[in-house]
């Protein structure tokens, strides 16, 4: 990778057993990113901001593992991507603390997930108030020119890049660059078994590496509108893994029989899933295979991220002469 070229940074919470929304939504679009040789990608395990969800010690480092195992499953390449574990370079806290002493809380009180959470009238955690900071140094520590998000998460680049200009001005030197964000192109929307996007918390998803019979099995409990000319929830299913052209075919050929419709997105599904499967599986037999990437992850980042906290250190009068 050269070093010249500019730096995408992609976090990703080991929060939740992945299902094909989590793959068709963002995971597919951040590994074909992380292939176009445009940029010098660092994509972490982001477990500090998990620890708001998360709260056990077992399902975390399981969670971990999965995590990593399944981008490497759909093509993740290690010897193109910086693969690390957030938790395994503490410079991401030590800067996030030095932007909290930046930071107003009217400031944090506008980020969507405060007030969604206000709105809900549940107790937030101080790491659910502050977050937006952790994500604000886990950017602006490797001075990442793009960060891929979703058109809805556009905040958290807002907040890195108005955290960046606030210290920059304060301590009259440019020392942090001001990320943009990537809006991936083709994210889908995927809807879940009961026609609402596809979620764990609702109970609607289809494993990412289901094994045949579960695919069988969550496929024909899609929920089917008899009212219309086809099934639309298998309709949105199945064009993510065939043409629309040849769905139109099918789908007329087929015009009212949902049982025949649903096992051709099972076969269709199957067909596509079956190689990523069968990978992951071969990966989660090689015990060392994690740690071994992690570990040259984290020397990379961490050096990577040493440099940028020198200066840091510096600028703030925490290191070098009075």
């Amino acid at each position: 990778m050269s070093a010249a070229k500019p730096v995408l940074v992609s976090g990703v919470k080991p929060t939740g057993d992945l299902h094909i929304g989590n793959y068709f939504g963002a995971m597919r679009q951040l590994v074909e990113l992380s292939k176009t040789g445009r940029y010098r990608p660092l994509i972490f395990v982001a477990d500090y901001h998990a620890l708001n969800f998360v709260q056990d010690a077992q399902e975390m480092r399981r969670r971990t593992k999965e995590l990593v195992v399944a981008y490497l499953a759909i093509g993740l390449d290690p010897k193109e991507v910086v693969l690390f574990k957030q938790s395994d370079v503490p410079t991401h806290t030590e800067l996030c603390w030095i932007f909290d002493t930046l930071t107003t809380m009217p400031y944090l009180e506008r980020a969507h997930a405060f007030k969604d959470a206000e709105a809900k009238n549940k107790e937030i955690s101080v790491g659910t108030f502050n977050y937006p900071m952790l994500m604000a140094a886990d950017i602006l520590l490797y001075d990442a020119a793009v960060v891929p998000v979703g058109q809805d998460q556009k905040q958290h680049i807002e907040y890195a890049r108005d955290t960046a200009e606030k210290f920059n001005r304060i301590y009259k030197e440019e020392v942090f660059a001001l990320p943009e964000p990537y809006i991936m192109p083709d994210v889908a929307v995927v809807p879940g078994t009961d026609g609402r996007k596809m979620s764990k918390s609702y109970g609607n998803v289809i494993p990412l590496f289901a094994s045949y019979d579960e695919l069988v099995k969550r496929v024909m409990s899609i929920v089917t509108d008899s009212s219309g000319a086809r099934p639309e929830n298998v309709y949105a299913l199945h064009k993510l893994v065939r043409s629309e052209n040849e769905l139109e075919k099918l789908y007329r050929e087929h015009q009212g029989n949902y049982k025949a419709l649903k096992e051709l997105l099972i076969e269709d599904l199957e067909r596509f899933l079956a190689p990523l499967r069968a990978r992951y599986e071969e990966l989660q037999d090689d015990p060392g295979i994690v740690e071994e990437i992690l570990m040259e992850g984290k020397r990379e980042a961490r050096a990577l991220s040493e440099a940028k906290m020198g200066t840091v250190r510096r600028v703030i009068g925490v290191t070098g002469a009075p």
